[in-house]
């Protein structure tokens, strides 16, 4: 039986040759997704055996998209297709049970490298990121980096604000009454010592939640 893939990513051109040039490498695509949230939504659905997931996508990044997936469908495995290749990006995927982290300007064949290593259970970095720097990233963050600043909530969030939605609009996103809404962003700008909106946009942008 054919792999089944989940896509997700937010330019259909990008995703429809992407889908078609994964089906003549005899892969099956069950599912595709525009953002975060639709990603989330179909692999909980389908339980699709691979999960290709754009890094910046609207209303939940590929990140946050793949700690829900790897929480609703644990035997998903997920590889992030990405233009990141800062080691902090590359950490973060490995440190959430990501399998495989591959690099947009790399061949097609490192993606189909990348989907076979990751549905055997094993990991896989392209060959454009450097595997002594991450080495080195994962040492520090298991012995002395502190603890992750922001829930995964805050960061929905953050990403939402960094969007330009309202905190109506937000709270509608996120099934949240107003006031909720507006308390996580309140919380947000003192956990981070910003104290306007431009300056949380910024930080988002800095942690890859949103594109410049």
């Amino acid at each position: 039986m054919a792999i089944g893939l989940l896509l997700a990513d937010d330019h259909p051109i990008f995703r429809q040759g992407l889908k078609a040039l994964l089906e003549k490498e005899g892969f099956n695509v069950v599912a595709e997704g525009a953002n975060g949230v639709e990603a989330v939504r179909l692999a909980e659905k389908l339980r699709p055996d691979i999960a290709i997931l754009d890094f910046s996508m609207p209303r939940l990044n590929g990140l946050d998209a793949a700690k829900e997936i790897l929480r609703a469908s644990p035997r998903t495995k997920v590889v992030m297709l990405t233009v990141h290749r800062e080691e902090q990006y590359v950490v973060e995927a490995l440190n959430a049970g990501i399998k495989g982290y591959v690099l947009k300007s790399e061949a097609a064949t490192a993606l189909v490298e990348a989907i076979r290593e990751a549905y055997a259970g094993n990991a896989y970095l392209s060959p454009g990121i450097s595997r002594f720097a991450v080495d080195s990233c994962l040492l520090k963050t298991m012995g002395e980096a502190p603890a992750e600043i922001l829930s995964p909530r805050e960061l929905q969030v953050l990403q939402l604000i960094a969007e330009g939605n309202t905190t109506r609009v937000i709270a509608g996103q996120l099934k949240l009454t107003v006031k909720t809404a507006e308390s996580y962003r309140t919380g947000l700008m003192a956990k981070l010592d910003i104290h306007e909106t431009a300056g949380l946009v910024r930080y988002a942008v800095r942690r890859g939640l949103v594109k410049p």
